[in-house]
């Protein structure tokens, strides 16, 4: 089963992953929106974790979660009694971020991307009470996937009424997700490893919070770590995978292959996400190269340029105001290359 909203975002398009360098939202959204305001481009909601507490992935998407509340330990975030001044924070963090994007977004109409930690990554972060992280405890993987279907239903409700012309897609960050399928997540103490999750618990798991949070939204699951789980993410009802193009493998062309035939989109994370170390910078050719070099599937140039996404590797936190800039527009220009491929 696929998301049926796929079509709101065509391809070939350009966006980014979500966080960039920096601590002032209102540039970081003039970046976004004067880039990818119009066509190829989907902007998005921007993330800038260098704000500190409760900007961070995982304090940001726990400011989302309903009848959960979390805090900030010496290891990390974890459930709490009641809601105190770290999650205050990443609140308040969140609460003035919609407000400025609803200022910036006067009169907007088209795709409009927002970002958030998927289920299994949270529980694989956050850690229980008094234990081990949520990924222990089966239920409270449950209820923590609850919290967050509900938080984000009612975040994405949020924004059609403070933004009316915008269509919205909604992204899943789930990079621990193959180590939760494989039993390699490590434990809270860092000396052992939790037990794996079977598949179909955690595609199941995966789908609910899917059609829970975005009934009416396409979903797209970013996953910038080896052996992404594609099928995993086809059956939970993605209607786009986000990877790390680099770290795609020929053995994984023919889930790649069956993607693209079932009309999910391809999020190609080939711009890198951290200066590079070259004085020369790559031009957008070489990316778009290593897009279409996906032809070895099988499938004709016109499908795969149809069916991507460009985008950084992964977030642009930890590249310089300058490169984010440029890979930015790096995205767009592959992207406007890719439309005119036969």
């Amino acid at each position: 089963m696929t998301n049926d909203h796929r079509a709101a975002v065509p391809g070939p398009a350009a966006s980014g992953v979500g966080s960039l360098p920096g601590g002032d939202l209102g540039a970081a959204l003039r970046l976004v929106f004067d880039g990818l305001g119009g066509a190829p481009g989907l902007p998005y909601l921007p993330e800038l974790p260098a704000r500190g507490v409760g900007a961070d992935m995982a304090g940001r998407t726990a400011a989302l979660l309903v009848d959960l509340a979390v805090e900030l330990a010496p290891s990390g975030w974890r459930v709490a009694d009641a809601a105190g001044r770290d999650h205050g924070r990443a609140h308040s963090h969140l609460r003035r971020d919609l407000d400025l994007l609803e200022e910036h977004t006067q009169d907007y109409t088209g795709a409009l991307k927002v970002q958030a930690v998927g289920p299994w990554t949270l529980a694989a972060t956050i850690e229980l009470k008094h234990g081990d992280k949520v990924l222990a405890d089966r239920g409270a993987c449950r209820d923590l996937a609850e919290s967050l279907a509900e938080g984000l239903a009612l975040h994405l409700a949020e924004l059609r009424r403070r933004i009316p012309g915008a269509k919205l897609v909604l992204q899943l960050d789930e990079p621990a997700l193959p180590g939760v399928l494989r039993g390699t997540v490590p434990t809270a103490s860092g000396f052992g490893r939790l037990r794996s999750v079977e598949e179909p618990a955690a595609r199941d798991l995966l789908r609910r919070v899917i059609e829970t949070a975005a009934p009416d939204s396409p979903v797209v699951v970013h996953c910038c770590a080896p052996d992404v789980p594609f099928a995993t993410l086809r059956g939970a009802g993605a209607s786009a995978v986000s990877v790390d193009w680099s770290l795609l493998t020929t053995r994984q062309d023919e889930e790649l292959a069956e993607l693209v035939e079932a009309g999910v989109m391809l999020y190609a994370g080939v711009v890198p996400a951290l200066d590079p170390v070259s004085s020369v910078p790559p031009g957008y050719q070489k990316f778009v190269d290593e897009i279409l070099a996906l032809r070895r599937i099988g499938l004709p140039p016109r499908q795969i340029a149809g069916a991507v996404v460009v985008t950084p590797s992964c977030g642009l936190a930890g590249a310089s105001p300058q490169w984010a800039a440029r890979a930015q527009r790096l995205c767009l220009d592959a992207a406007q290359a890719l439309a005119d491929v036969e």
